[in-house]
């Protein structure tokens, strides 16, 4: 199976910590990450258990985990426990709401460890930027189900089209790559599928995933198409062809856009029509 690194991974698969008899079947998944939940996932009485079985798994295996919010009395032991922990990818901090929250885990883990700020709040997302400029950010992700409840916004496309276009501009701002969208709930692929596609056209270049059965419809949607591919490096091809030269004011967005195809088509294994 194709290493799709973590800033383009499309499919983020969560698994419940305490479910650790799923862990060696998850990471052999078509997923590009797997996330150990040990936050909503996991009841507060199991905490201890779940952090123990995930650190443990982690000394022969390698995943993300999601660890509790910076205000809850689980962060410092969630960091304190991780921070020498070789099979950790990186973490997922739950509920981010100020770049502070960022820095301070990447800080205690060492330093050098990857943090996606999930943001689930309307603080977070008005803080978006903020937490994208933060040192240790890696990407950020959206806690939709989380936030719908905070704000009381609906499902509906069109009253989420800005929390997601936040992340992507502040995304942009930061640096970053592009933002990994909240799991689609349920078992319908048509659904799941509209849900990756209207992500995808405000510039998410991630999902995170329920279920594993989610994944061959996120990695599909997000990636692209043979089609894509096809015209990706036929332009390429013709601009070599003609010295690199720039014709006209189109060529320019266009061998931008050709050259991400091709980068995103390698790193995928996807090949042209």
């Amino acid at each position: 199976m194709t290493h799709v690194p973590a800033e383009i991974s499309r499919s983020w698969l969560l698994v419940s910590g305490r479910h650790s008899e799923q862990f060696d079947r998850a990471v052999r998944t078509r997923a590009d990450q797997v996330v150990l939940d040990i936050e909503d996932a996991v009841d507060p009485q199991h905490k201890a258990e779940a952090r123990g079985d995930v650190v443990r798994w982690l000394e022969d295996g390698s995943a993300w985990v999601r660890i509790n919010d910076r205000s809850s009395p689980f962060w410092e032991e969630d960091v304190d426990a991780l921070a020498e922990v070789s099979g950790l990818e990186g973490v997922v901090l739950a509920k981010a709401e100020a770049p502070e929250q960022v820095t301070e885990t990447a800080e205690r883990l060492g330093g050098s460890t990857p943090v996606i700020a999930l943001v689930e709040s309307a603080l977070g997302i008005e803080e978006a930027v903020s937490i994208a400029r933060a040192r240790g950010a890696f990407r950020l992700a959206f806690g939709s189900g989380d936030y719908r409840r905070d704000t009381g916004t609906s499902s509906d496309d069109l009253a989420m089209a800005y929390p997601r276009s936040r992340l992507v501009v502040a995304s942009r701002i930061g640096d970053l790559p592009g933002p990994i969208d909240g799991p689609t709930v349920g078992s319908s692929h048509p659904i799941l599928r509209e849900q990756s596609t209207t992500a995808v056209s405000l510039g998410m270049t991630g999902k995170l995933c329920l279920d594993i059965d989610q994944l061959s419809v996120i990695n599909e949607t997000i990636s692209p198409t043979p089609s894509d591919v096809e015209w990706a490096r036929d332009f390429l091809a013709d601009f070599a062809d003609r010295g690199g030269v720039i014709r006209d004011g189109s060529d320019l967005p266009r061998l931008g856009r050709a050259r991400k195809i091709e980068h995103l088509a390698s790193a995928f294994g996807i090949d042209p029509a």
